[in-house]
């Protein structure tokens, strides 16, 4: 399959079919991201995508990636179209996500979700990056805490499975401890289905890279990331949350159900920080 610019989807989309239906990213001004930068973005007709469906018409797959950032742009209409011929051409996918900007929630009412799910979009991964009002402004994310809250709970209503991204790290030094608690009141709230965290890597050519080399942002060591993510999952509320900490990013693996492994999760926290058991900074990759 022809893709233009580089793909990304999240992990646990490795074994999908990556079908790309928009290119790159309509907002694209995140100021620690660069993942779309080679590229302009564009919504691609119905035949394209149509013609890419087609070519992949074979019983290897099982599940399905809408790709790049902004899908939940497009039109429901098509995207039901997209989601019946792709059932209809592979009967074997079982499973169809999405990635979305909080901000292309907009676009879609808790009916338009309800009927996408209907149709067998299962579910939506969301980077939501902190619940922190000041982060989210620092690092132009485009949305507030409180918006964003309100889109992702459409979500969660609709029946569609909802998956958090958040960055450990995101607030410096200086908002450690904002990022941790702000957070929490936000995936309290939404309850998704699915959460996980990434750890912040620096890219170059980013606004948030030039801040840190221009001592405008602290960033946290190994230690101070752990502490972090502990303060956030003790002030976690969760019923049968799947939680991973499994991305190339971070400094120690973590996983279980919330708030049932809560107290097992946080026994594994203090053990790393009291042995200073981290994954070595040359293993981390995005």
């Amino acid at each position: 399959m022809p893709y233009e610019g580089s793909i990304y989807r999240p992990p646990s989309e490795a074994n999908s079919l990556i079908l790309q239906v928009t290119v790159g990213c309509s907002y694209n001004k995140c100021t620690f991201c660069s993942m779309y930068k080679d590229k302009s973005f564009r919504m691609k007709s119905k035949e394209e995508i149509f013609e890419d469906i087609d070519t992949y018409t074979n019983d290897f797959y099982t599940k399905a990636f809408l790709a790049d950032g902004d899908a939940m742009l497009l039109k429901t209409d098509l995207l039901i179209e997209i989601i019946r011929r792709i059932r209809s051409k592979m009967p074997n996918i079982k499973r169809i996500g999405i990635y979305a900007h909080a901000n292309n929630l907009k676009t879609k009412s808790v009916e338009e979700l309800k009927l996408l799910q209907c149709e067998g979009l299962n579910i939506v991964y969301v980077g939501v990056e902190s619940g922190s009002y000041k982060i989210l402004n620092k690092i132009n994310k485009g949305i507030t805490s409180s918006e964003m809250g309100k889109q992702l709970v459409k979500v969660t209503e609709s029946g569609i499975k909802l998956s958090i991204m958040i960055i450990s790290g995101l607030g410096g030094k200086e908002l450690t401890h904002e990022h941790a608690i702000e957070s929490a009141k936000l995936l309290n709230k939404v309850k998704p289905k699915f959460l996980s965290f990434l750890t912040l890597m620096l890219e170059d050519g980013t606004q948030f890279y030039n801040d840190v080399k221009n001592n405008k942002i602290q960033l946290l060591n190994p230690e101070e990331i752990l502490l972090e993510t502990k303060l956030m999952i003790e002030n976690l509320d969760l019923k049968n949350t799947i939680f991973r900490v499994n991305h190339a990013s971070n400094y120690l693996s973590l996983e279980g159900v919330l708030n049932k492994d809560k107290k097992r999760i946080l026994e594994e926290i203090d053990i790393a920080v009291r042995d200073k058991d981290y994954i070595p900074e040359y293993f981390r990759r995005l």
